[in-house]
C-alpha cells in the first residue's frame, strides 16, 4: 500500500515559505506552518484504518494551489442593516462594523493577512488548536491565510448579526479561515457562514479551509449557520470547536450543497451546569460530491442537554458519511444526549455510512440513538404517483422533506424557505454562482424558534 509521503504533492515546501514571507509571519506562526506541512506529508487522509476503505476522499487532487494569490474585490451587495459583515475573497479580509454595533462594544480584528496588528494575538487565535490528525486538518494549518478575533461584551444590550462570506474566484485559490470567537455573558449572536463560487467552474481544483473556535459565557446564546454552496471543483475541510460555561446555549447548523470533497469536525464541550447545543445538519449530494462529518459531543456539566441529527440525501454516483459520538463524563450527572443520522439513497451508485457512538461513564443520564440508510420507499412513490404527481417530482418531494425535517429544527425562523431556492438549483444540476446578479448571500434573518423549539428567541431585553 502506498503511503502518503508516495502520493503526488500537493504543496511543495518553498511555496510554504514564500506565502510565510508573503505575510511576514513572526516566527511562532512561520514554525506553526511549518510543523503542519511536515504532518501533512505524513500524515494518511483518514486517520481511523477502520473507515479508510470507504474511499471518500478518492478523485481529490490539490495540486498546483496557490495560497499567495492575490486579485480585486469581488463585487458586494449592500450590507445587512445593522449586521457585521466580514468578507473573505482574493483580495483578503473586510470587516465592516457599523457604528452603533462598535458602540456597544462589539470588536473585530483581521489577524493573519495584517500580522502588523495581529502578530500578538495569535497565541489567541489558535487556541483550542488541536494536532492536526489527518492531511486535510494539517493541510488547512499550513495554508492558514485569513483570520480574524470577534468578541461581543458581556451583556450586550442587542442582539448581534454577523454575516461572514467566503468567495472563491480563482483557478487553483487556496483559502484557509481561522476564527476565534468570544461572546460575553447574556449575549445573544446570529453568525452565518456562507461559502460561494464566482465565475467559470475551473478544472482544476481549490481549497476551503475552515476553523471556528467558540467561547461561550454564562447564559449566552449562539447560534451559527453554515451554508456550503461552492462549485463542484472545492475540496473543503471544516473544524468546529466550542465550550460553554453555566445555561448557555449553542446551536451549529449546516446546510450542505456544493463542492466536490467536503470533511467537517464538530466538537462542543458542555462543561457549564445547564448548558446545552443543537448540532443540526443535513447534506445533498449529486454526481460525484462526497461528504463527510464527524460530530463529538462532550457532556461535563451536570443537567446538560444535546442533540446531534443528521439527515442526508445522496444521489447519482455521490457519498455520505456520518459519525456521531456523546461521551458522558463522570460528573455530568442529569445529561440528556440524542444522536439521530439517517440517509436516503435515490440511486443504486451513492452510497452512505452512518455510525452514531455512545461512551457512557456516569448512570444518572438518558442518552440514545437511531440511525438508518435506505433507498426511497416505493409506496411513497406509488402515493404521490397516484395524485397525479410524476415520478421524478415525487422523489424530489420526498427528499426535500427528508431534508426539511432537520431545517424545521432549526431555531431560525422560516429557514427551511430561505435555503429552498439553492436547494433547487442544486437538484436542478445548477452551480450557486455569487456573480448572480441577484446575489446568493443570506437575507435577514430571525432567531424566533420554531414548533420544535419554541424557547430558542432572541429577545432584545436580554431576559
Amino acid at each position: 500500500m502506498a503511503t502518503a509521503t508516495t502520493q503526488r504533492p500537493w504543496l511543495r515546501e518553498e511555496e510554504v515559505r514564500d506565502l510565510s514571507e508573503a505575510l511576514a509571519d513572526p516566527e511562532a506562526v512561520a514554525q506553526h506552518r511549518a510543523e503542519a506541512y511536515r504532518l501533512f506529508l505524513e500524515l494518511p487522509m483518514e486517520p481511523n484504518p477502520l473507515y479508510r476503505h470507504y474511499g471518500y476522499f478518492s478523485g481529490v487532487d490539490l495540486s498546483g494551489l496557490d495560497p499567495v494569490a492575490r486579485g480585486p474585490p469581488v463585487a458586494l451587495p449592500p450590507a445587512l442593516p445593522g449586521a457585521v459583515r466580514i468578507v473573505h475573497d482574493v483580495s483578503g479580509t473586510r470587516i465592516e462594523i457599523p457604528p452603533r454595533v462598535r458602540e456597544l462594544g462589539v470588536s473585530a480584528t483581521a489577524l493573519i493577512d495584517s500580522w502588523t496588528t495581529g502578530a500578538t494575538a495569535f497565541p489567541t487565535l489558535m487556541r483550542g488548536s488541536e494536532t492536526p490528525t489527518d492531511r486535510l486538518s494539517a493541510l488547512s494549518i499550513a495554508l492558514l491565510n485569513r483570520g480574524y478575533r470577534l468578541e461581543v461584551p458581556d451583556r450586550c444590550p442587542t442582539p448581534i448579526r454577523v454575516q461572514d462570506i467566503t468567495v472563491l474566484s480563482q483557478a487553483h485559490e487556496a483559502q484557509s479561515i481561522r476564527r476565534s470567537i468570544r461572546i460575553g455573558e447574556r449575549a445573544q449572536v446570529l453568525i452565518t457562514e456562507e461559502l460561494y463560487g464566482h465565475g467559470p467552474v475551473p478544472t482544476e481544483q481549490r481549497f476551503y479551509g475552515s476553523s471556528v473556535d467558540y467561547d461561550l459565557a454564562a447564559e449566552a446564546k449562539v447560534v451559527h449557520l453554515s451554508v456550503h454552496a461552492p462549485d463542484g471543483r472545492t475540496v473543503s475541510f471544516y473544524r468546529r470547536s466550542a465550550t460553554t460555561e453555566r445555561r448557555s446555549r449553542l446551536a451549529w447548523i449546516w446546510a450542505g450543497l456544493g463542492g466536490f470533497s467536503t470533511r467537517g469536525r464538530n466538537q462542543t464541550t458542555l462543561i457549564g451546569n445547564g448548558s446545552s447545543v443543537d448540532d443540526l445538519q443535513t447534506f445533498y449530494g449529486r454526481d460525484h460530491q462526497s461528504y463527510d462529518s464527524d460530530v463529538h459531543i462532550t457532556h461535563r456539566g451536570e443537567d446538560t442537554h444535546g442533540q446531534s441529527i443528521t439527515r442526508g440525501v445522496f444521489r447519482d454516483e455521490s457519498r455520505g458519511m456520518s459519525r456521531g459520538l456523546v461521551r458522558i463524563e463522570q460528573p455530568a450527572r442529569k445529561t440528556v444526549s440524542y444522536i439521530s443520522e439517517h440517509a436516503m439513497l435515490l440511486s443504486r451508485g451513492a452510497r452512505s455510512d452512518t455510525i452514531p457512538i455512545l461512551e457512557i461513564l456516569c448512570p444518572d443520564v438518558k442518552a440514545t440513538h437511531s440511525t438508518s440508510v435506505a433507498p426511497v420507499d416505493p409506496e411513497k412513490i406509488f402515493y404521490l404517483e397516484s395524485r397525479g404527481i410524476s415520478p421524478s417530482e415525487s422523489v424530489r418531494a420526498i427528499g426535500e422533506g427528508f431534508l426539511s425535517y432537520v431545517l424545521d429544527r432549526a431555531p431560525i425562523a422560516g429557514l427551511r424557505e430561505t435555503l429552498y431556492p439553492l436547494l433547487a438549483a442544486r437538484w436542478e444540476g445548477k452551480e450557486i454562482d455569487w456573480g448572480d446578479p441577484a446575489h446568493p448571500r443570506l437575507p435577514d434573518l430571525e432567531v424566533a424558534g420554531t414548533a420544535a423549539a419554541p424557547d430558542w428567541r432572541f429577545d432584545a431585553k436580554l431576559r
